[in-house]
């Protein structure tokens, strides 16, 4: 289980199939056979664009946006995908405040449909702070395949920490 890290809370027979995958050289083939093409999302202002997209489709009266970045800080492991950030700042009584959304720079390099994923997850946290059912149940409004795609997602992320160790 320690080289699924990702993976964690799965049902076993799950990780099984996984690990079967993993042993036969196959987690690879099997995934870019589901996402044969990548995305070209690469700038910050991109990211925005696409972001905002989706945002103006699923979510017009939410909270403005005022920031949407890939950040190389966010190590996979140890945070979450992205990070939903709500600044509050006091000014002279005034009370201003911004949301922003940082994507895991990581993300630039997995197919669209994964990085759409993560987007439409941070953008769920617009209108629900917390992981609860209304949350997830934005999430597939958004996405019908949410949880499908979440999955694969954490199945990308196993299979580049696999190769980055030389075990597939």
């Amino acid at each position: 289980m320690s080289s699924l890290p990702y993976l964690q809370g799965y049902r076993p027979e799950l990780i099984s199939q996984v690990n079967e995958l993993v042993e036969t050289n196959r987690l690879r083939s099997v995934l870019e056979r589901r996402y044969p093409d990548g995305h070209t999302i690469r700038s910050d202002k991109a990211l925005y664009d696409y972001t905002m997209a989706l945002k103006n489709r699923y979510l017009k009266k939410s909270s403005p946006l005022s920031k949407v970045i890939f950040d190389d800080k966010i190590t996979l492991k140890k945070q979450a995908l992205g990070l939903h950030s709500y600044v509050a700042k006091n000014h002279g009584g005034k009370t201003k405040s911004k949301n922003e959304i940082r994507i895991a720079a990581r993300l630039k390099e997995v197919p669209e449909p994964l990085l759409r994923m993560v987007v439409v997850h941070e953008l769920a946290h617009l209108k629900e702070k917390d992981h609860n059912k209304a949350f997830y149940q934005l999430c597939c409004h958004m996405l019908g395949d949410y949880h499908q795609l979440e999955f694969d997602l954490r199945l990308w992320l196993t299979m580049l920490d696999l190769e980055a160790q030389g075990k597939a």
